[in-house]
């Protein structure tokens, strides 16, 4: 999505001007992906989400999570949209350094908007889908952080919880490599991702295998 004037969009993510002095090399170009071993701008804008998965959202694919967008950089306007074929519903949560925040669709709008600000946001979400018997994948995203025409580095932490012994991880995509970090527990994981460009994170899930 592109600004228009001093209005920025965020697809479940944001972008606006950055914190901090960034060369050409740290932009991703439209259609391209880095994966960053370490930030470049460190104490930038970065994305939380923590997703909450119970025996019900397998039956029916529905989850509930909040979403954090923190280290907004300055900017009149910002649009947080989230994608309108998988939210149910949208909640604001907790706003720091926003002039004014309000729902609009399957979107939130902030306003006057200050240096490290942020805003968390409740959603109820058909982010999981059938995979095979006893088998679902996970979607977050897109996740990016637009400038002009083009994207700027973040970070991206998502957890993953279910009630000990629902689930495990069988694997993600992106897979842990330099920028890709993955801890997995018996009651959910965490992935946490340095990029830049346009991301779409998923989580492969299936029922534990029983041991005889």
């Amino acid at each position: 999505m592109r600004a228009m004037g001093r209005r920025w969009a965020l697809w479940a993510t944001w972008v606006a001007a950055p914190a901090m002095a960034l060369t050409l090399d740290d932009v991703a170009r439209e259609g391209e992906l880095r994966l960053l071993a370490k930030r470049p701008d460190p104490g930038a804008y970065r994305y939380e989400a923590d997703v909450h998965i119970d025996a019900a959202s397998l039956e029916q694919g529905v989850v509930t999570m909040r979403t954090c967008h923190r280290q907004l950089d300055p900017t009149h306007r910002i649009v947080v949209a989230f994608n309108p074929q998988r939210v149910r519903r949208i909640d604001i949560a907790s706003v720091e350094g926003v002039g004014r925040a309000w729902v609009e669709g399957r979107r939130v709008e902030l306003a006057d908007v200050q240096r490290g600000a942020q805003v968390c946001i409740d959603l109820v979400s058909q982010a999981l889908e059938p995979d095979g018997p006893d088998r679902w994948r996970l979607h977050a995203g897109p996740l990016m952080r637009r400038y002009l025409d083009g994207y700027l580095p973040m970070e991206a932490t998502l957890h993953v919880r279910w009630p000990p012994g629902l689930l495990q991880v069988t694997g993600t995509s992106p897979a842990p490599q330099p920028g890709v970090e993955l801890s997995v527990r018996p009651d959910g994981g965490t992935l946490h991702i340095i990029f830049a460009g346009r991301l779409s994170a998923t989580w492969g899930l299936q029922r534990p295998t029983q041991r005889h």
